[in-house]
């Protein structure tokens, strides 16, 4: 069993021998040179031997005071290096968890970008559906869906959640070049038991009856939809924040201007205590940066409200 005294007295022992100066050491720990010299006096007190004596105006070390500064000065440098080397380790690594469908439709075709601007660190992305407990893990950042409500996590929205159905341009012309919301009842559907189906005809003014699933392809992820709907195998409900790249180079059509949501959104999250960290707030500006960019080419890019409803 170790016997060592209160370590707050130790750090403030350490700093008053190094500076000879009580005034200077309360600078450096940010005290008063009233609690120096309370915790100086508080360790004398506990190891029965004088450590400094008390002159006109200022201190010096006892003999004894001199030999433990050079023990107590070595051991925290010791400490140092070895935090030294922690914070280190974390700051070459960053660990982002995220969606499967924000992973592969977005995240990843831009994550490079922010390695090669950091070439001092690396980058490393999770992608699973699950909620990560940042806690328990050594996850930094991540991206979630939902309403950004997340106990002890700091939650920044990035972008809300909408949808609109999205074809290739051969399915479209297939179904005669143009097509009416209640169209979409009766021609191939990708995912067809997605509730944003029924979500979005509602708006669109179709009365959609409770009725068995329809038959049509499942994939399960709209990154995977969106594959499906490009191939030409029928109308998928998708984001359009996700497919701007693909719509801009004619691989996606949207048949109509009417967008729904839900409410949700997609949200950066950290622990709180984290959120000074230098590598979690370089992520965190350079990922606002390049949302904020492609929002602003979407809402160029985005047809009239009303096409596609008459």
């Amino acid at each position: 069993m170790r016997h060592i005294p209160s370590l707050p007295a130790v750090r403030v022992f350490e700093a008053a021998a190094r500076h000879e100066n009580f005034t200077k050491a309360a600078a450096e720990l940010g005290m008063t040179q009233a609690a120096v010299s309370y915790q100086i006096r508080l360790l004398e007190e506990r190891l029965g031997v004088a450590l400094f004596r008390r002159e006109k105006k200022k201190v010096v070390l006892t003999d004894a005071g001199r030999r433990t500064a050079g023990e107590t000065s070595r051991a925290f440098d010791v400490l140092d290096a070895a935090f030294s080397a922690l914070r280190a380790e974390d700051e070459g690594t960053l660990t982002v968890t995220t969606s499967y469908t924000f992973a592969n439709t977005w995240f990843a075709w831009r994550l490079g970008a922010f390695q090669m601007t950091n070439p001092e660190m690396a980058v490393r992305m999770l992608t699973d559906d699950a909620i990560v407990d940042f806690a328990g893990s050594e996850v930094d950042v991540g991206v979630r869906t939902g309403q950004g409500d997340w106990p002890g996590l700091t939650s920044e929205l990035l972008f809300r959640v909408d949808f609109t159905p999205m074809c290739s341009p051969e399915f479209l012309e297939r179904h005669g070049g143009s097509l009416k919301p209640k169209e979409l009842l009766d021609i191939p559907l990708i995912g067809p038991e997605d509730p944003w189906w029924a979500h979005w005809l509602r708006e669109a003014g179709i009365d959609v009856a409770e009725r068995p699933p329809r038959p049509g392809v499942r994939l399960g992820y709209q990154a995977h939809e969106g594959f499906a709907a490009m191939a030409g195998q029928g109308m998928a409900m998708l984001t359009p924040f996700f497919w701007r790249n693909d719509i801009a180079e004619g691989r996606l059509v949207r048949p109509f201007g009417q967008v729904s949501s839900r409410g949700w959104g997609y949200w950066l999250v950290y622990a709180e205590h984290r959120r000074l960290v230098p590598k979690i707030r370089r992520f965190r500006e350079w990922l606002m940066a390049e949302v904020a960019r492609d929002l602003k080419q979407l809402a160029a890019s985005a047809p009239p409200p009303d096409q596609g409803m008459s």
